[in-house]
């Protein structure tokens, strides 16, 4: 199960400090609004929130583990789930008890899983529809021969 989003209030308080910090803005304080963005409903916060929280995984080492539950989580919001796999993994590695990265493992799989037998379905669908349409098109082919560019007086051998 993912968290349940910040109020509107409450997300407005961390970009409030967020954006009064400016350019010398707190490793903290962008975790916490990357944090709220992460957990948003809003696809265009969570994009945020996955590129904040990118961009301390990067440049800050010592705050990498803190970052790679809701590195994770957000991608998978955002339907990224070899990103959000790869994530998880990597805290699973250091926690391997993590109950919260555990679950979403599973949410992570059971997606993947399911997408992949819609896009499976989807394409068989596809190639059943090429097959009859080819199959019709060859039909028609058979009872107007001009389509082929013969006349009724050629052989068609």
């Amino acid at each position: 199960m993912t968290p349940s989003p910040l109020n509107p209030s409450e997300l407005q308080v961390l970009r409030a400090q967020y954006e009064k910090e400016g350019d010398m803005v707190g490793v903290q304080t962008k975790f916490n609004y990357a944090w709220g963005l992460v957990k948003s409903h809003d696809r265009n916060d969570q994009q945020l929130g996955v590129r904040l929280l990118s961009d301390i995984f990067r440049l800050s080492p010592e705050r990498r583990r803190e970052c790679l539950y809701y590195l994770a989580l957000g991608n998978y919001k955002l339907g990224n789930y070899g990103e959000a796999r790869r994530y998880n993994d990597l805290l699973l590695d250091k926690e391997p008890a993590n109950m919260q990265a555990s679950d979403l493992r599973q949410l992570i799989d059971n997606r993947v899983a399911r997408e992949g037998l819609m896009g499976v379905a989807i394409l068989s669908g596809v190639s059943i529809a090429a097959g009859v349409v080819g199959a019709f098109l060859l039909k028609g082919a058979r009872k107007r021969p001009w389509i082929w560019g013969k006349t009724s007086k050629q052989n068609y051998n």
